[in-house]
């Protein structure tokens, strides 16, 4: 086969350190855009980012260009980076170290976007730790939860 094709759709999460709620609204969307068009730089085509105060979604097409954890990596740190700009209120800032990512196939990518757009309606009754907890039990990983917070 001359020609290579990919479409791998992954629903990155993960928290603010401690799960602070550094990201309040004022900066907030600006903080979301600026994680798209990072992604959008590395290669991704379709991006949706959004989230609360605590943590942040990211819906992407992962495509065939990079290693997954360096992708990763290099977004928690430029938007980190961009974060600390905003202000003295920010310059401790960091993510939480580790990460979820959970596969999305074409089909459910419309009700993934739903989902990530109705962050704030939905933890209303739901904290982030409830949430991710049944991400990853919904996806069968095992997980010992002394280990999955920071």
């Amino acid at each position: 086969m001359p020609q290579s094709h990919a479409r791998l759709y992954a629903h990155l999460i993960f928290s603010t350190k401690d799960r602070y709620p550094y990201l309040h609204k004022p900066i907030r969307e600006r903080t979301h855009a600026y994680m798209a068009e990072t992604l959008r730089a590395m290669g991704s085509q379709f991006v949706l980012v959004g989230g609360v105060e605590d943590h942040v979604h990211i819906l992407f097409d992962f495509g065939r260009i990079h290693a997954f954890k360096t992708f990763v990596e290099d977004v928690k740190r430029e938007s980190s980076k961009f974060i600390k700009t905003l202000g003295q209120r920010y310059s401790k800032f960091y993510w939480q170290r580790g990460y979820g990512t959970f596969s999305v196939c074409p089909p459910h990518r419309g009700a993934v976007e739903k989902y990530i757009r109705n962050q704030e309606e939905h933890h209303r009754t739901q904290t982030f730790q409830e949430e991710y907890r049944s991400f990853l039990n919904r996806y069968g990983i095992d997980f010992d939860e002394r280990y999955v917070w920071d």
